[in-house]
């Protein structure tokens, strides 16, 4: 079921501000006890009565709405006259001029009101007239009793309530004390001898000159007898006040002598431009707003609520709210919202609309309860806003924040919600789940060939492929490169697991059609069940990873299962990269030395480096132990310089005693391509203080089969410093004659392989012919017998090494 928000009133934002000023103005609208307020259509029906409005009527509020609004009041003998002024303003849609009208409502009470009309527009159409009334009955009866009362004129003016002004040609010849407080003037002689325009300024709110607004009243009082208008003074403190004003025309003596009337209306001035504002809003707000009465039944709504829920006010007035419920939220839901309501007299939060189609839309809803000036409940008020586009956007950022931008999978942040939802219902269900750790073989050769744009197409299709391999309900994660997540939940075995992963495989093998390029590739798989390998998910996931990476070592395009064997392989593997950062510094590397033979002699003429790790738990380490993981951790370059120096010290020791020997020292195909190589067999061969003719750097058949222009250039500047330059482990890999020939090689190193599981004599001979030919040394590695030996020596290799070579080497000759 949705939840609601609620907010408290006075965290206002800007938008809720704006909701506020709208509450109170149609609080304003609703409550006003100076002015009756109603609206009604060109049909003449009633949309609109406000409390004091139902009571100057005599009638219900409830009553009013939907009544034609000449079925409540007439105006008796102008009543044509008022049909032409609702006619001319629905015409013109100008507001009229306030005027005075008698009429008589529907109980057959007379009253006198005071009456404005103002047009409402909405959309460029005039929508409603807006009538705003002050029942002035009371005041007219003064009026009269003022005329009338002659001889006790002298009592009323000094009494009056209102202020009196005795005018004689427009000049004031005697105020009353009602008009010496009004206008604040210390006495009436700051009143006397002037006009009543000097207490105006320069113009009216309508444009007109002050002045010349007086003399027109005065005009009209001439003829007519006595006029009445709305004016706005200057008090004698500088202060603007409307008042009313009813100048009434007496003749004496041929002079214009007048008496006028004037009473303060700025609180009701105020109160009618909130009410006007307040229409206005109500009327041309954008959103939704109803209006209840006390017992939740609809006495008015705006346009927009029709526009955005399709309910007009035929189909809503008088009807219970509660009718239009979504259908969406439970009883509850109600009961809680109305709760809040009566205890703070406000609510907000997000719900459910129903449209008049039966269409359900998210709104954010704000209710609020409307009280009397006795401080009791007479209505509530409820605002809606449509919230459609917003949760579009909502939805669309979220849509951003957990799936993975390029393929549009689920992305980490979103695998590992569902992940944890899916170990729930393992654990509740008691069933088995699986995750599938994919990563591609050879995606790397495509970017570097293709391209990236053709790259990140290649993972939009494995994403597409990857999809359709599993069930709607499983899973489909990019981790991130070319990495691959898959959740299977409530698998049926390892069998099941095993089953996706050899689907997986396959529709990675298949061809991969890149517009007018083709690309094949292969995925390494790995395998983690629950609950077997792991009871939460950061368990599961470093397993698959780790089961991962031995499916990679395994040789690529298979999957395996996550054991404890692997992991133990990788917790050592972590030891082992930890342990090697500490060695360099802790120095805990040392070289050991296997003797070079010359066949013909038996003299020792060279001397190749070999890597040892003394490890402080482990002890003595060989290279094979800890190569990979060097390599992998990047530290082979700063290893290798270790090396060099250590090497080159040696053999500048073995030439101070009498003994000079070409040390020989294996390159990693990380130093070879580091920019700063030939600068680093420099300086150890200067620190050393070693000639460059007694240091031989190996390489391997793979390094000089990727040499390029860059790589044949830092061959040149090897050679340049005078170092040998030597092939280790000599054919195992797949090298080119021309290359070999291009290439400023000394010597070839024979691999050990060719001694193995019987003597293969035909290749050694085959090569120790080729290195005659470009004039290169031959060296046969891994010479264990003497039958080997003289093998060797028959076929006219140069050179020897291997366990023969050592064990007839003293101890100080390998220092």
């Amino acid at each position: 079921m949705p939840t609601s928000t609620p907010m408290a009133p006075s965290a206002l934002t800007p938008a809720l501000a704006a909701l506020d000023l709208i509450a109170r103005m149609v609080a304003a609208l609703e409550l006003t006890p100076l002015v009756a307020v109603c609206s009604f259509d060109r049909d003449g029906v009633v949309q609109f009565c406000n409390q004091a409005c139902a009571e100057m009527l005599g009638v219900k509020v409830g009553e009013v709405i939907g009544q034609r609004i000449g079925t409540l009041r007439s105006h008796g003998e102008r009543q044509a006259e008022h049909d032409a002024l609702v006619a001319d303003i629905w015409r013109n849609g100008h507001a009229s001029q306030a005027g005075d009208w008698r009429v008589r409502t529907g109980d057959g009470r007379d009253l006198w009101l005071y009456s404005t009309h103002i047009p409402v527009w909405h959309g460029g159409e005039l929508a409603q007239i807006f009538c705003m009334e002050v029942d002035i009955t009371q005041r007219q009866r003064e009026f009269d009793a003022l005329q009338a009362a002659g001889e006790n004129f002298d009592h009323l003016f000094e009494r009056s309530s209102d202020a009196i002004f005795l005018l004689r040609d427009g000049v004031v010849e005697d105020a009353n004390p009602a008009a010496v407080r009004l206008f604040k003037c210390a006495g009436p002689e700051r009143l006397v001898g002037r006009s009543l325009h000097d207490f105006s300024p320069m113009t009216q709110p309508s444009g007109v000159l002050s002045e010349d607004a007086q003399e027109r009243m005065a005009g009209e009082a001439r003829r007519s007898g006595n006029a009445r208008g709305e004016w706005h003074y200057v008090d004698c403190e500088g202060g603007l006040f409307w008042a009313e004003v009813l100048l009434t025309a007496v003749s004496l003596d041929g002079s214009n002598l007048y008496y006028a009337v004037v009473r303060d209306i700025s609180e009701r001035k105020n109160a009618e431009r909130m009410l006007h504002l307040a229409a206005q809003v109500f009327e041309n707000s954008r959103d939704a707003i109803v209006l209840t009465d006390r017992g939740r039944r609809v006495i008015a709504l705006n346009r927009s609520f029709t526009v955005i829920t399709g309910f007009g006010p035929q189909e809503m007035l008088g009807k219970p709210v509660s009718l239009f419920r979504s259908g969406v939220h439970e009883a509850s839901f109600y009961r809680e919202v109305w709760s809040q309501v009566d205890a703070g007299d406000h609510w907000e939060g997000e719900s459910w609309g129903r449209r008049r189609d039966g269409g359900l839309f998210p709104c954010w809803t704000s209710i609020s309860a409307i009280r009397d000036t006795a401080g009791r409940v007479s209505n509530y008020m409820g605002i809606v806003t449509d919230i459609t586009e917003r949760k579009k956007t909502e939805e669309h950022t979220r849509h951003l924040a957990e799936h993975d931008f390029l393929t549009d999978l689920p992305n980490r942040v979103l695998l590992l919600d569902r992940l944890r939802l899916a170990l729930a219902a393992a654990r509740r269900n008691q069933a088995m789940l699986a995750v599938l750790f994919v990563d591609l073989d050879r995606f790397k050769l495509v970017n570097d060939t293709l391209g990236h744009a053709m790259g990140d197409r290649l993972l939009k299709e494995v994403a597409s492929r990857l999809v359709h391999c599993v069930r709607e309900a499983d899973t489909v994660s990019r981790q991130g490169g070319d990495e691959f997540v898959i959740l299977l939940s409530d698998v049926a075995g390892p069998a099941g697991a095993a089953h996706a992963a050899e689907t997986v495989l396959r529709a990675l093998e298949q061809e991969f059609v890149l517009g007018e390029h083709l690309a094949h590739i292969s995925g390494s798989v790995g395998i983690v069940m629950f609950p077997a390998d792991g009871d939460d998910i950061e368990a599961l996931l470093k397993h698959a990873d780790i089961a991962m990476y031995h499916a990679k070592q395994e040789g690529r395009n298979g999957y395996q299962f996550f054991s404890g064997e692997m992991n133990a392989r990788i917790v050592e593997r972590s030891g082992l990269e930890q342990g090697l950062r500490r060695a360099l510094s802790e120095r805990q590397f040392e070289l050991a030395f296997e003797p070079e033979v010359d066949i013909a002699s038996g003299a020792v003429v060279g001397m190749e480096a070999l890597l040892r790790w003394r490890h402080p738990e482990l002890g003595l380490l060989l290279p094979e132990r800890f190569i990979d993981v060097a390599t992998e951790a990047g530290m082979m370059v700063a290893i290798g310089s270790w090396v060099l120096q250590e090497a080159c010290g040696h053999a500048r020791g073995w030439q101070d005693a009498g003994r000079e020997r070409v040390v020989s020292v294996n390159l990693a195909p990380a130093q070879f391509v580091h920019k700063d190589l030939a600068d680093c067999v420099g300086a150890a061969l200067r620190t050393a203080g070693l000639p460059a003719r007694l240091l031989e750097l190996q390489l391997t058949e793979a390094m000089l089969m990727q040499a390029n222009t860059h790589a044949q250039a830092i061959l040149g500047k090897l050679r340049a410093l005078g170092v040998r330059l030597s092939i280790d482990d000599f054919g195992t890999g797949y090298s080119r004659l021309a290359q070999l020939k291009d290439s400023p090689i000394d010597k070839l190193k024979i691999a050990q392989s060719f001694f193995g599981n019987g003597t293969d004599a035909t290749a050694i001979r085959t090569i120790i012919a080729m290195a005659r030919s470009l004039a290169m040394t031959v060296v046969a590695e891994g010479v264990e017998t003497e039958a080997q030996l003289q093998l060797l020596r028959e076929l006219g290799c140069d050179q020897y090494q291997g366990q023969l070579a050592g064990s007839s080497l003293d101890g100080d000759a390998a220092r």
